[in-house]
């Protein structure tokens, strides 16, 4: 070997290097890889698919209602939910429909025959939702552990959107 292609090494090397850093950093700030465990978001996301999580769409947009998100509970538990109540809104629940501000919120995306109990944000302490907290719901409202037990979500627990359905290949989707 001679010198210009030890030097060509050490420079194929260092970029290949910097591409895994690049790589591992996109990882770790940018996205990360989730897998729903449980029933809590039936019909919209089944048990054991996996998705790709946007961790970084938060820091620079605004959570919207309706999107599906990824949150801490508990210290080693993180649960997927969808956006139901924003800061400044009033959530209500009754004959299995849910009021916001009054006025009744149409979720095309559930199944008609669900049945759930009453729910007034009242009896979580607050008669609107506090800046920086949002109020989530799984999509089977039946079966599903979210703000009406756990309380309010704070904006610093959301972990990212859940973005991209890649697993079963079949069923994939931008979500």
């Amino acid at each position: 070997m001679d010198w210009l292609e030890i030097k060509e090494f050490f420079k194929d090397t260092i970029k290949i290097i910097l591409c895994i850093v690049v790589i591992l950093i996109l990882i770790q700030y940018v996205f990360s890889i989730t897998t729903v465990v449980g029933e809590s978001m039936s019909p919209t996301l089944q048990d054991g698919e996996v998705f790709v999580l946007n961790k970084f769409r938060y820091r620079f947009t605004d959570i919207r209602r309706g999107e599906v998100i990824s949150l801490k509970y508990a210290d080693t538990k993180y649960l997927i939910k969808r956006v139901i109540g924003l800061p400044g809104d009033s959530i209500s629940i009754r004959n299995n429909k849910v009021y916001i501000n009054g006025e009744e919120y149409i979720e095309s995306y559930l199944p008609d025959h669900l049945v759930y109990d009453n729910f007034e944000l009242s009896s979580l302490g607050y008669e609107k939702i506090p800046e920086n907290m949002y109020f989530v719901l799984g999509d089977n409202r039946e079966n599903s552990l979210d703000s009406r037990e756990i309380g309010l979500v704070y904006k610093d627990d959301v972990i990212g959107k859940v973005s991209i359905r890649f697993w079963p290949i079949t069923r994939f989707k931008f979500v």
